[in-house]
């Protein structure tokens, strides 16, 4: 649909009533951050040691000599033959920030229920460098919540985005991120985790696309995207000169 075409003194004054609105959200989106900045912490008892490329690791180890730990739980399951396009889709934003989140004390690493062999080959196809660990031998995934046995597939019900949902609505694994704090006597706390569309701002095309005319173009979520090495090669215009 032709969006309706004005005036320019029209424009300015329909753009001036929505800059009062994205003011509105940058004021609330500033009042969400404090408030979660503000949350409890949750003591992390239990030991869970991961697969990586150096060898095992503790959840301490993620670390990395930093006291902020981010994990994106990305959707690539045991039986997966690829990551999830969604997830992939994030993480292609992910290495050109690693160099500010080290500098500012936080360490990114994602996190798979798939084997290490196979994380490693789906990196390589990818080209991405972000660390990346396997969970294939502990239950982290499902402890927080990302993955889920055919078992619990099985009931009516999961537990996802702190509600239960339809068992139908659900799969073996979905996405989330979850942040954890490393105090100096090497305690570790749960401090926070996002899931579902929680995790929207992380991808700065989607806010990039909000800004276009078309803006996503989506008839559901997200649903436009693919695997970066699967879009078709864009055809070229025709030149003038040529």
């Amino acid at each position: 649909m032709q969006n309706q075409v004005v005036s320019r003194e029209e424009w300015l004054d329909a753009r001036r009533s929505l800059l009062l609105k994205e003011k509105e959200a940058t004021r609330l989106r500033d009042k969400v951050n404090a408030a979660r900045m503000a949350l409890p912490w949750v003591k992390v008892d239990k030991d869970y040691v991961f697969d990586t490329p150096q060898g095992k690791k503790n959840l301490s180890d993620l670390f990395d000599g930093r006291s902020q730990l981010l994990v994106y739980h990305f959707m690539l399951g045991p039986d997966w033959d690829a990551g999830c396009p969604g997830c992939s889709f994030l993480s292609d934003h992910v290495d050109g920030t690693l160099p500010h989140l080290n500098n500012h004390d936080v360490t990114w690493v994602a996190v798979s229920r798939a084997p290490l062999a196979k994380i490693e080959a789906y990196r390589a196809r990818m080209g991405w460098g972000f660390p990346w660990a396997s969970s294939f031998g502990n239950d982290f995934n499902f402890d927080y919540h990302v993955s889920f046995s055919q078992e619990d597939l099985s009931g009516d019900k999961v537990f996802y985005n702190f509600t239960p949902i339809g068992s139908a609505d659900a799969n073996d694994e979905l996405p989330g991120c979850s942040a954890f704090y490393k105090n100096e006597r090497g305690e570790i706390f749960h401090t926070y985790s996002t899931y579902a569309r929680g995790l929207e701002e992380m991808v700065g095309t989607l806010m990039i696309l909000d800004r276009a005319p078309k803006g996503r173009n989506e008839d559901a979520t997200m649903d436009f995207i693919k695997r970066h090495d699967e879009y078709a090669p864009a055809e070229k215009s025709p030149s003038c000169c040529h």
